[in-house]
């Protein structure tokens, strides 16, 4: 099995080029898989198949936040005649967005799964994770998968450790255009409230327990007091976004320094924009596609300069 993942910062194009290799018909395009599960803090444990399904089948935290609040992200493409349809504060983590990107039936494929990963045997979460995208690009008849998640190089030390043998392709845009995306965003919202909370308080205010005195400056961002208004003002601030780049992007660059992988392909979002035909046919050549070229100009004219938007 092939396996190859996309590091990023988010916001730079990395959607667009899962939606361009998902083309490529030998190749599973993973969507924001290890996003969703990020049990970063966890990787070492030990857990069985049952106990790592029910990670996999439960709700993220900070989507269905999202969702209580009425500004879910719309990359989110769950099927409004799913059987979670009627109550998305209870969607698994990974039917949002990887296995509704995958299929237009994403509940008969979580169901699929659910019968295979029960019978894990127990191990590392970082070979369950591996175990888990193995069987998707089985299930869907692919010889290898290549996972991207928006925001990934702020976990990049993690992705690295328990994957070792995959082909590492790290995506870069300009910051500030990055950070102005964000910051129209609702899950870098929140991500950069996180983060920023962490650095300054120690506290995380959507995982501190109920009861928990916080500082009185972060109270208003708890988990039951959060507004949609509220994390929207967030992103007037384009300096809070510029700080998040800076630190995902150094999260990436010292893992790869210090720990440089076997195979691994840089490439801007600027130059993909300006040259598509022959980034692309790089890139398909990296991740060893049957025909890069031929994949690189059956699917180049998709790609589209960013317009300006003022924040």
């Amino acid at each position: 099995m092939d396996r190859a993942i996309i590091i990023s910062n988010g916001r730079c194009g990395s959607t667009m080029l899962s939606d361009l290799i998902v083309e490529e018909p030998e190749t599973c395009s993973v969507q924001e898989f290890f996003m969703s599960v990020a049990m970063w803090h966890r990787s070492s444990e030990i857990l069985t198949g049952p106990a790592y399904w029910d990670v996999l089948s439960g709700p993220k935290e900070e989507l269905s936040l999202l969702f209580r609040i009425g500004v879910p992200p719309k990359e989110v493409r769950y099927p409004a005649s799913g059987r979670f349809a009627g109550d998305l504060l209870r969607l698994p983590r990974i039917m949002a967005i990887t296995l509704a990107k995958l299929t237009d039936d994403p509940d008969t494929l979580f169901d699929r799964l659910g019968e295979r990963v029960r019978q894990f045997p127990e191990q590392r979460i970082g070979a369950h994770h591996q175990a888990f995208l193995d069987l998707l690009a089985e299930l869907t008849g692919r010889k290898r998968w290549v996972e991207r998640s928006g925001g990934s190089s702020q976990v990049a030390p993690s992705l690295l450790e328990n994957h070792p043998s995959a082909r590492i392709v790290y995506l870069t845009r300009d910051w500030e255009a990055t950070a102005r995306s964000m910051s129209r965003h609702s899950v870098f919202q929140l991500v950069q409230l996180r983060v920023e909370a962490v650095g300054r308080y120690g506290v995380d205010p959507l995982t501190v327990p109920p009861g928990t005195p916080v500082p009185d400056e972060l109270a208003p961002y708890l988990p039951d007091r959060l507004t949609a208004e509220l994390l929207s003002e967030r992103g007037n601030d384009l300096k809070r976004f510029m700080a998040l780049c800076a630190f995902m992007s150094s999260q990436a660059e010292q893992i790869l320094a210090d720990r440089p992988p076997a195979h691994l392909h840089r490439i801007a979002y600027e130059d993909l924009v300006a040259d598509p035909v022959a980034r692309l046919t790089d890139l398909g050549e990296f991740l060893q596609f049957a025909d890069p070229a031929g994949w690189a100009a059956s699917v180049a004219h998709r790609v589209r300069r960013p317009e300006r938007v003022a924040v």
